[in-house]
This record gives C-alpha cells, sequence and structure tokens, in this order.
C-alpha cells in the first residue's frame, strides 16, 4: 500500500462522492470534472489495494471498504476542521448531524430540535431517512447520531435507550373493540388493516405475529407514514397497529395490543462520537426530551 497516494485531498473528494454515489454531482459540488473525479477515486482505490464501490442495477453502492474508507475520511476531515476552529481561537462552525425517520421528528424529538436550534440554529442539521438508511449515515459518519426504533442494537454501533411504547390499535369510537381497555390479536380476527407497504419492518413484524396467532385478516390499504396511516384509520378506511407515541386523531381510540411486543427508540452512533462534546450535549438534549 502506498501511503503517499492517500492523500487528505483523495480522502475528502471520495467523502463527497460518498454523499452522492453520483459522479456528476460530486464533481459539481468539487469544483472539478467528471473525468477529474474518476481519476482521483481510481487512484484512491488503487493505492489500498480494494474496490471502493461497484454497480447494483443503475446505482452505486459503496462496498464494505468504501464505507470504511468513507467513515474515515469525513472523521479525518472533521478533525481537521476542528483543529483549524481551535488553532484559530473561534467556536466549530460545522453542524451536529441527527439522522430519524418520520415517526420519530413527529412524536418524540421535537422537544429536543426545538431546544437545540433556539441555542444555536446553524449548529444542526437534519437528515429524514428510513430505519435502514438512518444505519447506514451514522455508520457512514454522514449523521453523528441516529434515531429510530431497533429491535437489537447493532454490534457495530453504540444504543442509548430514549423511550418505550405499547403498541395500539387505533379503532373508530364507536367500534367493538373500543370498549376494551387493552387488546389481543385474536381480537383482530376477521379485521381490515391499513397497513405499511412491504418490506417495512412494521409491516413485516405484524404479519408474522398475526400469521402466529392465526388470525385472519385483509389490507384495507397499504400507507407510507404514520400520518397518512391514521388519516385513512379517521376516515374509517379500516383499524391500524401504531406506535403508541402517535396520537390518536379526533373520533379514534387506542388499545393497547396486548401480545404485541413494545417498541424502544434507540439513538445510535459511533464508539468514539460522544468525544465532540457537541455530539454529546445533543444526545444530552435527546434522553430527557425524548417523551
Amino acid at each position: 500500500m502506498d501511503e503517499r497516494a492517500v492523500s487528505a485531498d483523495a480522502l475528502a473528494s471520495f467523502a463527497v462522492f460518498a454523499d452522492h454515489l453520483n459522479f456528476t454531482h460530486a464533481a459539481a459540488e468539487l469544483h472539478i470534472s467528471q473525468p477529474a473525479l474518476h481519476v482521483k477515486i481510481r487512484k484512491l482505490a488503487q493505492a489500498l489495494g480494494r474496490p471502493l464501490y461497484h454497480r447494483s442495477g443503475r446505482r452505486l453502492v459503496l462496498t464494505a471498504d468504501g464505507a470504511a474508507v468513507a467513515r474515515f475520511a469525513r472523521a479525518h476531515d472533521e478533525r481537521l476542521a476542528h483543529f483549524l476552529a481551535e488553532f484559530a481561537g473561534v467556536a466549530p462552525s460545522r453542524p451536529v448531524v441527527l439522522a430519524a425517520g418520520q415517526g420519530a421528528y413527529l412524536y418524540l424529538l421535537g422537544d429536543a430540535i426545538r431546544a437545540a436550534l433556539a441555542e444555536e440554529p446553524t449548529r444542526l442539521r437534519l437528515i429524514n431517512c428510513d430505519h435502514r438508511q438512518m444505519l447506514a449515515t451514522v455508520r457512514t459518519g454522514q449523521a453523528h447520531l441516529g434515531v429510530g426504533v431497533l429491535a437489537a442494537p447493532p454490534d457495530d454501533l453504540t444504543a442509548v435507550e430514549l423511550a418505550t411504547f405499547p403498541q395500539v390499535l387505533l379503532v373508530p369510537e364507536g367500534h367493538r373493540l373500543a370498549r376494551r381497555r387493552s387488546v389481543a390479536l385474536r381480537d383482530l380476527d376477521g379485521a381490515s388493516l391499513i397497513l405499511p407497504p412491504r418490506p417495512r419492518p412494521h409491516r413485516t413484524l405484524l404479519e408474522r405475529a398475526l400469521g402466529a396467532a392465526g388470525v385472519d385478516w385483509t389490507v384495507a390499504v397499504e400507507a407510507e407514514g404514520w400520518p397518512l396511516i391514521t388519516h385513512f384509520a379517521a376516515l374509517g378506511v379500516g383499524v391500524a397497529v401504531v406506535n403508541g407515541c402517535v396520537p390518536a386523531p379526533s373520533g379514534l381510540v387506542a388499545r393497547p395490543v396486548t401480545d404485541l411486543p413494545p417498541v424502544t427508540y434507540h439513538a445510535v452512533h459511533l464508539p468514539a462520537a460522544l468525544s465532540d462534546p457537541r455530539v454529546a450535549g445533543l444526545l444530552d438534549r435527546l434522553r430527557p426530551r425524548a417523551r
């Protein structure tokens, strides 16, 4: 391996490419030509002796080695920026990046984000993404913190519990199950359910649980995101199982489903992320304000 070929410039260029996974967009951000960027990345891969990306259909995808290089490149770039800020005697200008899904932003993190933005609006950047993308952005260093529901904490990331909620059934106030304090899966026999599309984790969990309970059910409609799911439930399209942090719209009641496991929201970060006091400070805000 030729260490001299692994320059700060090559790493910085690769980090931008990894953000976009598109040579046109990355080259435009770097203000260089596409051929010049191709050469930089090809030479970096040759110096490291590993392919850094591959093509999957029409998309470019980082290899595992490419993700590791991107993570190192971003960390190197951030350390340099911190050093230069300290050397100049000014506060770091780069924002802390938080990645989370729609539900976490809507129902869990609002107070913490409002407080962080009120303190220093320029020091927080938000990424809205699904569960898999959230983990990927944290692993590659694109986000300092990620928040989402995890069945099990990943081995390569540090996970901190924020809040746990039951899974609840949303039904109209006049529905036969609205009179119950709680329901079981068997009570959903014959129900028409509003569900997220496959292969969303919530859909997968429900299908497995309903199948194991021997429940017959049908799909009323597939909907992406809690707001649309609850909207359809309020319209009377069907009934829906949602996380307990999701408020029941007017005309609906929420009843805990006793034989579904609770869901726990975690904040995840790379093991060394809390060495940055800004990241540690944001995590401290998330924990007491996650309700």
